[in-house]
């Protein structure tokens, strides 16, 4: 148990100086039982240890981080050590990589059943199902989902000021004020390109290369999070890296299922599986139109974020494409998003039909619709700058 204290001390000690993620706000810390999911690499064992900071010392022992990587899980249940920990006054035990220990959700049930002032806040893969495949937890856990940052965090922390995040209601409603209020004190344009590139992923906070980061992040969100969580053989692994590149260089664009079927020597069946797979995994997402749903095709695929446009392309990145990958991911956050009929791409929660287009395609613009427009600081009427969608959270 010292062990696992002094490396908690040592990591809480030096954690720097984390950006406070919005996300740390919302959440309702009263829940016994917390879950925290999100994509790999966007700051969940972070996340924890600035929890830990915020509301313990390093040298209470009431708190307590850690991973369940470690290798004295192979020979110790996690049981056998909340008891422990509990009877040493232990009250509020963070589980980092809950999904590492075989039977997690049984034995997160047993803690919360036989410790009841014990408050367990763990972390997983967004490719868990918390409560649809675990009846075990259902009604007990919170479950909250921690995204890679908005264009709002990254202009934050790259500019040094502290903007508020925005309702989508606020931004149709009032747009030309926030955007006139944000850029009378710094300019967005100027961070903008840079977000789409390397904001995403907070590896742009580190010295190490993004792009290689980023690839290695992808890799193991297949090897990890696809194959592993999904059990599946690892023989798979060759084709699902063919999909995925296939995916990718065709992204955004519509679904042609039976010819990646045949590319990759996969039936079609398993082509929509290993799709699903990418989606849970947030390397893509799905675009439907009204109505339709998951087991049915989806209109559009777009990749899960713009950064991930960036990291497997020999030629440059199309611009229309990014912007439409941007909104859908900014907006995807807080809202349900449809594929529109005609020259409506998107849909927002069934009511609000938007288009996203250049300032060179203006002149085609009409007055029944929204327009997301990309290079412009200050809007009007229905016409907002794109990257004022990533003040959403």
């Amino acid at each position: 148990m010292e062990s696992f204290y002094r490396t908690h001390s040592y990591l809480v000690e030096h954690l720097g100086n984390p950006v406070r993620r919005e996300l740390m706000r919302e959440i309702d810390w009263s829940h016994r039982l917390i879950g925290i999911k999100g994509s790999r690499g966007v700051g969940k064992t972070t996340f924890l240890l600035q929890y830990a900071r915020e509301h313990f010392s390093s040298a209470d022992r009431s708190c307590l981080y850690i991973n369940l990587n470690n290798l004295y899980f192979t020979e110790h249940s996690l049981e056998e050590f909340a008891q422990v920990f509990y009877a040493q006054g232990g009250r509020t035990l963070l589980i980092d990589q809950v999904f590492k220990y075989p039977g997690w959700s049984e034995a997160l049930r047993a803690c919360y059943d036989s410790l009841p002032e014990l408050q367990i806040i763990f972390t997983g893969s967004t490719v868990m199902r918390l409560k649809e495949e675990n009846p075990l937890l259902d009604g007990l856990v919170a479950s909250y989902n921690l995204r890679g940052f908005s264009f709002r965090e990254y202009l934050n922390i790259k500019a040094g000021l502290s903007f508020r995040p925005y309702t989508l209601d606020e931004l149709l409603s009032n747009h030309v004020t926030i955007a006139r209020a944000i850029s009378g004190r710094v300019d967005p344009l100027q961070y903008f390109d840079e977000y789409l590139h390397h904001g995403y992923y907070p590896f742009f906070l580190e010295t190490s290369n993004f792009s290689e980061n980023l690839i290695k992040t992808i890799n193991l969100m297949m090897e990890i999070d696809i194959l592993l969580l999904k059990q599946l053989e690892l023989s798979y692994l060759p084709k699902l890296r063919r999909l995925l590149y296939l995916v990718f260089t065709q992204a955004p664009g519509a679904v042609n299922v039976s010819k990646l079927s045949q590319e990759t020597q996969i039936s079609r069946a398993t082509v929509m599986n290993y799709i699903k797979c990418f989606k849970d995994a947030r390397l893509i997402n799905m675009l439907y139109r009204e109505g339709e749903t998951y087991p049915q095709k989806p209109a559009m695929l777009y990749l899960h974020n713009p950064n991930l446009i960036y990291s497997n392309r020999s030629v440059p990145a199309d611009r229309q494409a990014v912007c439409e990958t941007f909104f859908y991911n900014a907006v995807h956050s807080r809202h349900r998003l449809n594929m529109g009929a005609n020259s409506v791409r998107f849909i927002v929660d069934g009511e609000h039909p938007f288009r996203i287009i250049s300032q060179r395609a203006k002149a085609r613009m009409s007055g029944d619709m929204n327009y997301a427009i990309d290079n412009m600081r200050v809007g009007h009427d229905r016409v907002i700058p794109l990257w004022l969608f990533g003040f959403l959270y």
